[in-house]
């Protein structure tokens, strides 16, 4: 599929590494996707090649402090920055593809910024898949860590903590586990800046769910035990309109990375289809 990189600027002058799948002929939509927490978008590199072979095309960035991007690794002083970067990932989206149906695609911590993007932005777009949306987590419940996002984030907010991410929880491929604990360009740890504004990002999202006009998909495996699925059965409820919420039972976090990945992606690009519409 022809591929190509691309560079963007983001607030306080960070480079933002970017790259785009397309397919061979003109997409029918395009996917603007925004990866997880500690990783990039070339663990995605599969799922990318798989919409472009479906006619869709796919842009995608490292958000700052990850992957090939600039920044303190696991770290944003802002949420609002973490905002800006998506920003800019739509507009690169929708220049490179002016008269297509544009869509955002977010993963895990992904997902939790691209609900806030479209709440307190509402861009125009024709749609949104959630995946993973970690509302509703193991590390919420641990009161302390809690404690010091919230009020310690503001005064050291580029001390760094360890996520406790268990890789195991990422999927049942060991090849998967495997492949992401040798990446180099994967890590593990967040700083209290990125912890204070995903915390933030998590209460807005819920406060606010209820004002969500876009058509959207909440996906998330049923087995889940990294986000846990109850955040995103509670944020489809709140939501008054077009909204698709999929369980899938016994999968885990990362449903593009199970071995039913198939079934996840097909889902997806119909539910796309469905709603794209006549080209503009």
């Amino acid at each position: 599929m022809p591929e190509r990189e691309f560079d963007l600027t983001a607030a306080r002058g960070l480079r933002l590494s970017g790259r785009e799948w397309e397919p061979p002929a003109p997409p029918e939509a395009v996917i603007a996707l925004v990866h997880g927490f500690g990783e990039h978008m070339g663990r995605w590199e599969h799922a990318a090649r798989w919409f472009a072979s479906r006619g869709l095309a796919v842009v995608a960035i490292d958000l700052r402090g990850h992957g090939r991007s600039e920044g303190r690794r696991g770290h944003a002083l802002k949420l609002e920055y973490l905002l800006e970067d998506i920003g800019l990932l739509v507009a690169e989206a929708r220049r490179a593809h002016p008269d297509t149906p544009l869509f955002l695609y977010g993963h895990s911590l992904g997902a939790l910024l691209a609900a806030n993007y479209v709440l307190r932005s509402a861009p125009a777009l024709a749609g949104v898949i959630l995946s993973a949306l970690p509302l509703e987590t193991p590390l919420r419940r641990q009161r302390i860590k809690v404690a010091a996002a919230r009020w310690l984030g503001p005064l050291l907010p580029g001390l760094s903590i360890d996520s406790g991410l268990d890789r195991t929880t990422l999927s049942r491929d060991p090849a998967v586990v495997d492949a992401c604990a040798s990446d180099p360009l994967a890590h593990a740890t967040a700083t209290l800046g990125l912890a204070r504004a995903a915390l933030q990002a998590v209460e807005y999202a819920l406060e606010h769910a209820a004002e969500w006009r876009l058509p959207v998909l909440v996906m998330h495996g049923a087995a889940d035990a990294l986000a846990l699925p109850s955040g995103s059965e509670e944020f489809a409820r709140r939501i008054h309109g077009d909204c698709t919420l999929k369980l899938w039972p016994g999968l885990y976090h990362e449903l593009h990375n199970e071995p039913e990945k198939q079934q996840v992606l097909d889902f997806a690009a119909r539910w796309i289809g469905e709603r794209s519409g006549p080209r503009l």
